[in-house]
Parts: C-alpha cells; sequence; structure tokens
C-alpha cells in the first residue's frame, strides 16, 4: 500500500484494520491487558506451557547496556527490558495508548497535568510492590539521562510532577499536551525507588512478565515471573541472542539454532523458500531514509536537497533493496502515521529539474560527497550503493563509506553530514519530539523552524482526534517541502520463525518487544 493510498484519520484506520489488529498489540484505556499482546494468530490449536524460546535479534556487544533507562541502541536489550520490566501504557490496536501497569489517565483542562492511576497488584521480583514513588522516581531517571536517551521524556516537567498516594501519579508537561499517555508508550521502564546506576552492574528487581536468570553482553537468559500479575507467560525460559548481521540472524534460524530471528533480509526470506521457516511480516514499518544535515554544506542550500530528492529512483531502490516487500514513499518519514497529509503529491524522478537546481546553487561542475551507511539492518549498505549511481546521472559523485554496526549509531548518526538511517515504525508525533524540534535532543537533520516548533505544540495541546491530526498533517508539509530527507521507500519487516513458535506479535518498532505470550507448539 503506497503512502498517499492509506488511511489517515483515527475513525478510518478502525474500520479499515478491523481484521489486522494481530499487527497492534493494546487497546485504549478502556481495555484489559488481556487484549494487550494481539499476536499473529494461532488457530490451528490452543496455547500450551513449557518451552524455550531461543530469540536471535539485532545487537551488538560494544553497545550492550543493562539500563533500561539510558541508550536502547540494541533491540536485544529493548527486548530484555520489555519482558522483565513494567512500562506504563503501549500502543493500542487503533493507534491510542492502552494499559499496562497504568489502568486509567485523564488530563485537567488546561492539558498540562495528567492523573495516571496505576496498579494496586504488581509486585517487583523481590516482593515489594509497584507505588507511585517507584514510578515516579523511574521517570525522573530517565528524564534525567536525556543526554543518552535521546531525550525520550523532554515534554515533561518532571520537578513539578508528584506521587499521590501509593497508586496515582501526576505528571506535569511543559506545555498542553493531549498525547501525555502516547508519549509514555513502551519506554517508562519502572525499578524500584533508590536504584543508581551501579545496581544495574547486576540485575534489578523488575515487576515484569519474566525475570534475569542471566546476563552477558552476547547472551541473555530469562525465566518466567510466576509473580506477574498479567496473563501468565506461557513459555518457561527465553534465551535472548545478540547477533548484529542480520545474516547471521537468518542462519541461525536456518541451522536451528535459534527459534526466531528479528529484522532479516527479503533475500534470507526467498532463499528460505516455501518449505523453510514461517514469516512474520510487519507491513511497511522499515524505512532506511538517506539524511541530509541542513546546517552543514552543500545541504544548507534547500535547492541542493530537492535535487537529491528529484534524482531518486525510487521503485528502482525498493525494487533493489526490499525485493518485492515494499512501497515507494514520498520523503515523509511517517506514511503509516493517522496524520500523514492528503492530497500530498507524489515526488517524482527529475533529473533534468535537479541538474538546473544544482547549478542554480552554484554547483555546475558537479558535487563531490560523503554517504555514509552501514550493515546493521538488512538492505542499508545496498541502498546507499544504489542512490550512489543514482546521484551520479545529475553530477553528484557520491562516496559509498560503509561504517562498522558496532559504532554507527554513536559515531554517525546524527553527526555527519549525509548519511543512511533507520526507522522501524515510530510515530510522527515521538519522530518530532527527538529529532526535529529546534530544541531536540538529538536533530537528526538539523532542521530548525520557529513555525514547525509552533504548529507541533498547538497540535499536542489539540485534545480532538482529527483536529489534532489535521495540524500535524499541516507541518509535515512543511517537512515535505524543505526538509532533509530522501525518504524513497518503505518496506516490511521481516522476521523468521521455527514452525512450533506461535503467537509471535507483528507491530512495529517497540511493539514486537513484547513476547510474553508467545508459546510453543508440541
Amino acid at each position: 500500500m503506497r503512502p498517499n493510498t492509506l488511511p489517515r484519520k483515527p475513525h478510518v484506520l478502525r474500520a479499515t484494520l478491523a481484521t489486522a489488529t494481530a499487527g497492534l498489540l493494546l487497546l485504549t484505556g478502556c481495555s484489559s491487558s488481556d487484549d494487550a499482546q494481539a499476536p499473529a494468530a494461532s488457530a490451528d490449536r490452543q496455547p500450551v506451557d513449557g518451552g524455550t524460546l531461543r530469540y536471535a535479534v539485532s545487537g551488538s556487544p560494544a553497545t550492550a547496556s543493562n539500563d533500561p533507562h539510558g541508550g536502547l541502541g540494541n533491540e536485544s536489550d529493548v527486548l530484555r527490558f520489555a519482558l522483565t520490566y513494567d512500562v506504563l501504557t503501549l500502543p493500542g490496536k487503533d493507534g491510542e495508548p492502552a494499559p499496562r501497569l497504568a489502568t486509567s489517565w485523564k488530563p485537567n483542562k488546561a492539558l498540562d497535568r495528567w492523573t495516571f492511576t496505576l496498579r494496586d497488584d504488581a509486585k517487583f521480583t523481590d516482593g515489594r510492590p509497584v507505588r507511585a514513588d517507584d514510578v515516579l522516581y523511574s521517570l525522573r531517571r530517565i528524564a534525567a539521562k536525556a543526554a543518552e536517551n535521546y531525550g525520550r521524556l523532554a515534554d515533561f516537567d518532571m520537578k513539578a510532577s508528584r506521587a499521590d498516594g501509593d497508586h496515582t501519579v501526576v505528571l506535569a508537561t511543559r506545555a498542553p499536551m493531549a498525547q501525555a499517555a502516547n508519549a509514555l508508550e513502551s519506554i517508562s521502564f519502572v525499578v524500584p525507588e533508590g536504584t543508581t546506576d551501579k545496581d544495574f552492574t547486576k540485575a534489578v528487581p523488575g515487576s515484569g512478565p519474566f525475570t534475569v536468570r542471566s546476563s552477558g553482553a552476547q547472551t541473555a537468559v530469562l525465566v518466567r515471573n510466576d509473580g506477574w500479575w498479567g496473563p501468565r507467560p506461557h513459555l518457561d525460559r527465553l534465551e535472548i541472542q545478540a547477533l548484529a548481521d542480520p545474516q547471521a540472524r537468518a542462519n541461525a534460524v536456518l541451522s536451528g539454532q535459534a527459534d526466531v530471528a528479528g529484522s532479516v533480509s527479503p533475500a534470507a526470506v526467498k532463499s528460505a523458500g516455501d518449505s523453510g521457516p514461517q514469516v512474520i511480516r510487519r507491513k511497511g514499518v522499515t524505512e532506511y531514509p538517506f539524511i541530509m544535515r541542513t546546517d552543514t554544506e552543500p545541504f544548507d542550500d534547500p535547492r541542493v536537497r530537492e535535487a537529491f530528492r528529484l534524482a531518486t529512483d525510487r521503485q528502482a531502490l525498493v525494487d533493489t533493496v526490499f525485493l518485492g516487500y515494499g512501497d515507494i514513499a514520498n520523503d515523509l518519514p511517517t506514511p503509516y502515521d493517522p496524520s500523514y497529509p492528503d492530497g500530498l503529491p507524489q515526488r517524482r524522478r527529475d533529473l533534468a529539474k535537479a541538474k538546473e537546481l544544482l547549478e542554480r546553487a552554484g554547483h555546475a561542475d558537479g558535487l563531490n560527497v560523503t554517504l555514509h551507511t552501514t550493515t546493521a539492518y538488512p538492505g542499508m549498505d545496498t541502498a546507499a550503493t544504489l542512490y550512489a549511481r543514482q546521484l551520479s546521472e545529475i553530477g553528484v559523485q557520491a562516496e559509498v563509506k560503509v561504517e562498522p554496526a558496532d559504532t554507527y549509531w554513536t559515531a554517525v548518526y546524527a553527526k555527519k553530514a549525509f548519511y543512511t538511517g533507520y526507522y522501524g515504525g515510530i510515530s510522527f508525533p515521538d519522530l518530532v519530539r527527538v529529532s526535529l524540534l529546534s530544541a531536540s535532543p538529538t536533530n537528526e537533520t538539523a532542521w530548525k523552524n520557529e513555525e514547525f516548533d509552533a504548529g507541533f505544540t498547538r497540535a499536542m495541546g489539540t485534545l480532538d482526534t482529527d483536529r489534532r491530526n489535521d495540524l500535524l498533517a499541516g507541518i509535515q508539509r512543511d517537512l515535505w517541502k524543505d526538509g532533509g530527507y530522501v525518504v524513497w521507500g518503505t518496506g516490511d519487516g521481516l522476521d523468521l520463525a521455527a514452525h512450533g513458535v506461535r503467537g509471535l506479535p507483528t507491530g512495529p518498532g517497540f511493539q514486537r518487544m513484547f513476547v510474553d505470550q508467545v508459546w510453543m507448539a508440541k
């Protein structure tokens, strides 16, 4: 489905996705947490208990972490955190937040104070009850680590926030904010009050569905937490293997050394054949945009940025990189978001106009640039190589530099002038908070636009969903015109799973990390 055919408004999304809710994990605040997993369907039999799931997921020992409040560079770490710590909310079936540790939430009239009611039956694995003070402490610790975690809670005023009794937290926001519960989805990992950096050198008690038996930079072993408040996990044990190379992850399943391989290449899926492992598809959630820093030559000139977009043969990139598992995109990073603007014309390849723009920008004799990329996710290097050839047709010589996957997200991302990015299903508001506001902690394109900032603030202060999405659509049109992105296509997220694996979630981003209801067929 191409971006300009996606349903935009939440009421349309609910109708359109009624038969595809397996790809989203949770419903809205009135749902029970039994609805939370919405895993891939298994109509052939009822779930059975027991067994071990071996999960090979993207991760590198060089960037491994035991701290859920710092940087989340490894999916292997995120998977472990999602299973051992509770979070306040999760994404729901219709794009609205759904309950997890928080059972309900409501704002004041000004939309700058949100009252969250917490479960009263959650306990840490050491037996202590989970209290509002633990939640507030955890959120304040996340906010204090903004430089590491891309400012996950930048919109919240944690100093003005408070606990109100044992099971109520009142969170203050820096401006009116209609989506406070959304902003807390999946990342609000709760630890006991007083936990320090030093404590994370070993396993810290959590209140999630599993507990850590052992943890290393390469492998972590989790066992079921029988004291968890939620639906009892079916698995006895889960082994998480951190593998940076996508092909190595696929090979682990093909050779029987793992049961699930996350984020594998389309080529690996095709080579597995019809008799191979199960293929889990997460529709249209993978993007490898080419990112131009708007504060660095030559990309500080909007004519150069437009020329690079017009030089793009989107269909060729989609066909080559996604091998039939993708669609062309239109230079906006979240085409699946309900706020994506209606009626936006598809930008098409126009080499003559691209050359004219470069000439007007003073590059009539050509231009030399370096395009950084990596192999962290399947096809990133292939995309960069093909795009460099396309740029050569307008007189741009782009040297492709393949950087080590271990250090790419710390040494290249948001630092180099021209590089390949990655998105796995982030919402537009979350992307704005992290990467597109003038004060964003990781402004990946150096996009600084006061009108854009003001428009986002207005949207976040609008409680009506349709009106808020209209406002967000408006600022996306400005981004489409002048921003620093070449978003050429969206691909399906692809996982491989052994035939006995059942109930894997198929949602994007953090959603697929919550695998506590997966089971193994006997």
